[in-house]
């Protein structure tokens, strides 16, 4: 099969990923914190190493401000339950997940917040323009994911963040699909929270997130053990192990190490740059097939992510990436878990056909898919 679905998760994982976490199940099978013996003891050592690798790559605010999750989705609950209080305004962007969304809506609806939607266009100006708008003398956060994990639109991330420092407000966001993509740099960029997955484009596994942040997290939505101050009946103030109630699962924070390891070996402009040569073949090949609907004029990468949505005309996205499945090509169909996205590119009735590469795909991957696309769209062969 050919894999282009790696915004939905990066197949395959790199050996070196998997040998890592067989060697976790091996060398660090205690529980970390939690005992005084030599196995502990080393399983903690590499969890701390875990969270140094994280911060440096990140640019973080320190490994202690680094806390391990069970995803990305996780991550933002915890991060955005974490900050807000009664009476505050939040803004996102016209291109959030749900996973923003939904916690956002249900702490308004809960009238607990409010919240306003800037709308991100493809002019710079105007997007940084729509979302000073936005700002309110409450308003105590904004949120905005990385990349569009439909669209491939990169928000000015940097712009952003100056103008959330300009304006007293703490900056989130979203890396699920731009960590191990873009270069993501909290301290230079102004992001005071950045929540990211594993299984993405850092390689790891399924199972492991992130919450990297400068301490403007307050409040918890998990309590419990955290290997440190039992005889507190609250939980601790000390991070990381406010936001770490429970074992952590060690093997995959091994494995995520390593992926950030490659992803950093590597280098995020090499892979950035390979993913989008990619990208930029099929975005110009899929411009000259009739019937074939593509969402932006050109191929720029300073303002794309190597990431492709498009559509046959007359069909919805399901069934194309169901055609596509029928002849080995895995993609995504749908609506991507991002209505707010759908609604900003005018393609809530039909989804659109996404295709997402990782630097394991190929110049002959693509031109399968772009031959398959032609019969379909032209009505051959489906």
């Amino acid at each position: 099969m050919i894999y282009f679905d790696n915004a939905a998760t990066t197949y395959p994982k790199p050996r070196e990923v998997i040998n890592e976490i067989n060697k976790a199940f091996t060398l660090y099978g205690a529980n970390p914190g939690r005992s005084g013996h030599d196995m502990s003891m080393n399983t903690a050592l590499a969890v701390y190493s875990a969270r140094e690798t994280l911060n440096t790559f990140f640019d973080g605010y320190g490994s202690e401000y680094v806390s391990f999750t069970s995803n990305c989705t996780g991550s933002l609950n915890m991060a955005i339950k974490g900050i807000l209080e009664s009476g505050d305004h939040v803004i996102i962007s016209s291109l959030e997940h749900n996973s923003v969304l939904r916690p956002v809506i249900k702490l308004a609806e809960q009238k607990k917040i409010t919240f306003s939607v800037f709308a991100v266009t493809h002019n710079e100006e105007e997007t940084l323009f729509n979302l000073k708008k936005e700002i309110k003398d409450n308003t105590k956060l904004i949120i905005t994911t990385a990349v569009s994990n439909v669209f491939g639109d990169i928000l000015p991330l940097e712009n952003i963040g100056r103008i959330a420092r300009e304006n007293n407000i703490l900056f989130m966001v979203d890396g699920a699909q731009g960590a191990g993509v873009i270069p993501i740099k909290m301290k230079q960029m102004g992001i005071n929270c950045l929540c990211i997955p594993g299984h993405k484009s850092l390689y790891g596994p399924m199972g492991i997130g992130a919450i990297l942040h400068d301490g403007c997290i307050k409040e918890t939505i998990i309590e419990g053990g955290t290997g440190t101050e039992s005889f507190n009946f609250n939980q601790p103030l000390a991070f990381p192990e406010r936001l770490e109630s429970g074992t952590l699962n060690v093997p995959a924070v091994c494995g995520l190490k390593k992926g950030v390891e490659i992803t950093s070996s590597y280098g995020v402009n090499n892979i950035f740059g390979d993913e989008s040569e990619l990208m930029e073949l099929m975005f110009n090949e899929l411009s000259g097939i009739r019937n074939i609907i593509l969402y932006k004029n050109e191929y720029n990468r300073k303002t794309q992510a190597p990431l492709i949505a498009f559509n046959v005309k007359n069909m919805h996205s399901e069934e194309v990436s169901a055609f596509l499945n029928s002849n080995s090509v895995a993609v995504r169909g749908g609506f991507h878990c991002s209505p707010l996205a759908h609604k900003t590119y005018g393609t809530e009735l039909i989804g659109a056909v996404r295709v997402s590469p990782s630097r394991f795909n190929t110049k002959k991957d693509v031109k399968y898919v772009i031959n398959l696309l032609q019969k379909i769209a032209k009505n051959k062969n489906v």
